[in-house]
């Protein structure tokens, strides 16, 4: 199955496609530093540095190689800071160039008319504007001929050790009406009506493999602490020995100051008056400890005052590698460019393995639908 994704960044869906067994033909995406770390880790041949906005459809089918109805699966996540939460609210408008790429994305569905179709955004443009972006989606496609369904879904219930809400379109052109994927992941207390599904894997389930740093330690590449000692830890590593990005940020004095003064779990309130800020975020030099589930990974990262971004142990910021962990990047995926380029890179990111728990059970569900007989439907 071939799938073509828009909008790409670093990589983060393409990544779940092929874990879902899918071959990516192309990623394309207008940022050259993002796309420095897709053609890194999936080849420069399926790298396509483009502007979809002054690119005709039908000359990216032609540069691509696809016609019209051949691709199995559409893939795309505009830009969302026209809806994000993280951005202030007078940057937050109908019109944001980024909000109008949600049209764009759905002129490169018309034109593909791929069997499947699947499209994110953050969790806030289900509701945002009087829904008007989510009417506009589902009735431009329905009027195509797909059939279109509407979710929000948390990545930490997918095997993602992150609290991550995000907004997806699920269409195709077969009829069938998605359902949401099942969770594989709760809390211990909700799993007594699921006997099947696993626990939210926790911070230190996903990074405490990894060896310990000083803050701005930056080696090429280094061995893991220990044997992986969870399940999560194993899919992470696969068969490498070794780990690179686990680099930290250096940081100024009253940042490590602040974070000297916290234990894990405490943040910017807990501050001794001598280290008080005047104002900040809510989890600004917040500590993360090791049993709870990540707060959702923001392009801002690598700043201690923009979130609880602390490590539950060093005293320091997460390092590149933790952030990968916390997204469900492989160790085998690399980020290329300074630090605070991986970090806005990872950001942006879609989780891979929400992004293959997605598309596996569009795929299974499109294939029970279609074998049932006409009457069962």
């Amino acid at each position: 199955m071939k799938a073509i994704d828009l909008f790409c960044g670093c990589g983060g869906i393409s990544a779940g496609l092929e874990l879902a067994g899918f071959e990516v033909m192309a990623g394309v995406d207008i940022e050259p530093k993002y796309l420095t770390t897709f053609s890194h880790n999936f080849g420069k041949e399926k790298s396509f540095h483009l502007d979809l906005v002054s690119t005709d459809p039908g000359e990216f089918m032609k540069r691509v190689g696809i016609l019209e109805g051949e691709l199995d699966l559409l893939v795309g996540g505009s830009p969302c800071q026209g809806f994000s939460k993280n951005v202030p609210r007078k940057q937050r408008y109908l019109d944001a160039p980024n909000n109008r790429l949600i049209k764009v994305f759905l002129d490169y569905c018309e034109a593909l008319n791929p069997g499947l179709i699947l499209m994110e955004n953050v969790a806030e443009m289900k509701n945002g504007f009087d829904k008007t972006y989510s009417t506009e989606v589902i009735d431009r496609l329905s009027d195509k001929g797909y059939s279109v369904t509407e979710v929000v879904l948390n990545a930490a219930d997918y095997g993602v050790p992150q609290r991550r809400r995000r907004a997806f379109f699920l269409a195709n052109r077969y009829g069938v009406s998605f359902d949401a994927p099942e969770p594989t992941h709760m809390l211990p207390n909700q799993q007594m009506n699921f006997l099947s599904s696993k626990s939210h894997v926790t911070v230190w389930e996903a990074i405490g493999d990894l060896r310990p740093l000083l803050h701005g330690e930056q080696p090429d590449e280094c061995e893991y602490a220990e044997a992986p000692f969870s399940e999560f830890q194993i899919l992470m590593r696969g068969s490498r020995k070794t780990v690179r990005n686990h680099i930290a940020r250096k940081l100024r004095t009253k940042q490590f100051q602040r974070l000297s003064a916290l234990k894990p779990g405490q943040g910017l309130k807990d501050l001794p008056v001598e280290l008080q800020v005047k104002s900040g975020y809510s989890g600004a030099y917040g500590r993360l400890t090791k049993d709870m589930i990540a707060p959702t990974i923001t392009r801002w990262v690598f700043h201690p005052g923009s979130g609880r971004w602390g490590h539950p142990v060093d005293i320091r910021t997460l390092s590149i590698r933790e952030v990968a962990r916390i997204q469900s990047f492989s160790d085998n995926f690399e980020f290329v460019g300074s630090y605070n380029d991986q970090a806005r890179q990872l950001g942006n990111a879609v989780p891979p393995l929400l992004a293959k728990a997605i598309v596996e059970d569009m795929v299974l569900q499109q294939q029970l639908a279609r074998s049932q007989p006409p009457n069962a439907l």
